[in-house]
């Protein structure tokens, strides 16, 4: 039954702990041969966060305009939080397209379920924003305007931005063998995809016409939603939400029937 309703889940759960080994594989290789190890992961975003709040909240003295009498750290905290937010987005498109091309090895093995490399792929891309996003919240708390119950409100919108990376990036893993050059345009759309999320200004500053194409960026729904649980204490915007949900479950859906329908031919391609 599960199957039917959603493939992907059942592949996921079928091979959970082949699929959990290789996120672990994957979080370690990230800091391997470093002397700190995985405590660049706590001590990266740290760092950014302090240079958020010298370049964007004292030196340009930028501002969201939401919050009345926001703060030069408020402005910095905003924008971590959405680059916390684009992170997974962001390293799904840069490392997705060369997941297949650069494990040959495991394409000749018959048995092996090689939907499993661009899973464990987005699954440590996940951790290490859940660790940007503990010191982002800790930050808000210690700073910041301080938390609320809507902060509860950020795992329901991480998990439709974790389906919807998981769905592009099997469909860029699998495209990627075929096209080689679609790793370097996932450079520009990169960069262009976080100028056209509001993760340096809020969404209210859009102008009207160009709000009615953004409105249906879904990591633009994103950035803003968990802005608006964490930071800004607002009441969520459901029907944004499940247009959040909705999407991210048809890319997924999608991106795994296209991962499936390709992957026959990697091994004559590679």
């Amino acid at each position: 039954m599960l199957r039917r309703l959603a493939p992907f889940a059942a592949d996921l759960w079928q091979h959970r702990e082949l699929l959990w080994q290789f996120t672990l594989r994957n979080v370690e290789l990230r800091h391997k041969g470093s002397h700190l190890g995985l405590i660049w992961s706590l001590l990266n975003p740290l760092l950014m966060l302090g240079l958020y709040v010298l370049v964007f909240g004292y030196i340009l003295g930028g501002t969201f305009g939401v919050l009345p009498n926001e703060t030069k750290v408020e402005y910095a905290l905003g924008i971590f939080l959405g680059l916390t937010m684009f992170h997974i987005v962001a390293e799904t498109l840069n490392v997705s397209p060369t997941l297949i091309v650069g494990n040959p090895n495991f394409v000749k093995k018959v048995v092996f379920p090689l939907e499993i490399l661009p899973a464990a792929s987005v699954g440590a891309a996940l951790f290490h924003t859940c660790v940007s996003l503990t010191l982002v919240l800790v930050s808000i708390l210690m700073f910041g305007p301080g938390l609320s119950i809507t902060a509860l409100w950020l795992p329901v919108i991480l998990a439709p931005l974790f389906l919807l990376c998981l769905g592009a990036s099997w469909f860029l893993s699998a495209f990627g063998v075929f096209f080689r050059d679609v790793g370097q345009v996932m450079q520009f759309i990169t960069m262009a995809l976080m100028f056209s999320s509001a993760v340096m200004y809020s969404a209210a500053k859009a102008p009207a016409s160009v709000w009615i194409y953004l409105r249906f960026n879904p990591v633009l729904l994103s950035v803003e939603m968990a802005r608006d649980a964490a930071l800004w204490q607002h009441p969520l915007k459901l029907n944004h939400l499940a247009y959040l949900y909705a999407f991210s479950l048809a890319v997924c859906y999608l991106g795994h029937a296209a991962f499936l329908k390709m992957k026959p031919a990697f091994a004559d391609v590679l």
